[in-house]
């Protein structure tokens, strides 16, 4: 049993609705009209052009230059700043913890948002409450979380006060002192603000599945955990690639949550490219080597969202 043949128990045809010709109708839009449509984005392509592309083109010229962010004159240096990025022991640590975050965060809060989205739209009495309980968080800056969880986290904190109570304050371990725990404290917090955004996705992708092919498989007799693994995760291909590139690309710019939590501490052992760019412009002036690293993330952002997305498309063919 596959969802191919419950479809085609279903329904005739995708292409077909009954009562209407099998034939898809098709809608030609008029050479004439393209051109209209297309001098109506003018003033807006220009607008973009000033205000994305020329700066940016500008800032990515800076990243091959010595610029210290207040002289006029600067020199180029070719590629020296980006080898300095993959050769420096500190910008190599920052990539890699910038790496795990991203994967740490896209496993956790996708695994959480879809357990949520399931329990929720069990047809529970209370899921629309449960909906906006679980979603809250999002609506919450990150600067207030950040600082929230910080004073939750200190040594005199609740979470050590309440571990206290119960009698294990011998176990509490320095939650932002510690490298290990640092960096766990960073993801939790970070899992627990967005997880209601990935379950709201997925709640959209559950709803828009036809009710008559689970009836269909519980008919064949297939169980609850044999219509979701044949059924509704199949079909929930779509929502999990959004969830999955949003989440993606969150965890590779994560900066101010890391940033106001850690500082990247302790130590520098949860410092991710972010804040390091951070540090390296606004800090220690180098804003040549800061453009540089920033130049380096947007390749990595980009790369790592257009590998998800061919994977994507290579799973529905």
């Amino acid at each position: 049993m596959s969802v191919a043949d419950l479809q085609e128990r279903v329904i005739t045809s995708p292409d077909e609705v009954p009562g209407t010709p099998g034939t898809p109708r098709r809608r030609y839009v008029g050479v004439a009209q393209s051109k209209a449509l297309l001098l109506l984005a003018i003033p807006a392509l220009i607008f973009y052009g000033f205000a994305v592309v020329v700066p940016t083109i500008r800032g990515a010229v800076l990243g091959f230059t010595d610029w210290d962010g207040l002289s006029r004159t600067y020199d180029f240096v070719g590629f020296d700043n980006f080898v300095r990025i993959f050769t420096s022991s500190s910008s190599l640590e920052a990539l890699k913890m910038t790496l795990i975050f991203a994967l740490a965060i896209t496993v956790l809060q996708n695994g959480i948002g879809l357990l949520l989205a399931l329990g929720v739209n069990s047809g529970l009495k209370s899921q629309n409450f449960l909906r906006v309980l679980f979603f809250a968080p999002v609506v919450i800056t990150p600067v207030v979380v950040s600082y929230l969880f910080k004073f939750l986290l200190t040594p005199n904190g609740a979470v050590n006060t309440m571990l206290g109570v119960v009698g294990l304050e011998g176990i509490a371990p320095s939650w932002l002192g510690d490298p290990f725990w640092a960096a766990a404290s960073i993801v939790t917090m970070v899992v627990w603000q967005h997880a209601g955004y990935s379950m709201v996705i997925y709640i959209a992708g559950l709803q828009s599945i036809p009710q008559e092919l689970g009836e269909a498989a519980a008919v064949d007799g297939a169980g609850s955990w044999r219509r979701f693994w044949s059924v509704t995760w199949p079909l929930l291909a779509p929502a999990t690639a959004i969830n999955v590139m949003l989440t993606i690309i969150g965890g590779l710019k994560m900066f101010t949550e890391v940033f106001v939590l850690t500082g990247g501490g302790p130590g520098g052992a949860t410092e991710t490219l972010s804040t390091l760019l951070y540090k390296s412009a606004f800090q220690f002036n180098e804003f040549g080597y800061g453009i540089a690293m920033a130049l380096v993330l947007a390749v990595i952002v980009a790369f790592f969202s257009v590998a998800q997305q061919r994977l994507a498309k290579r799973s529905h063919s």
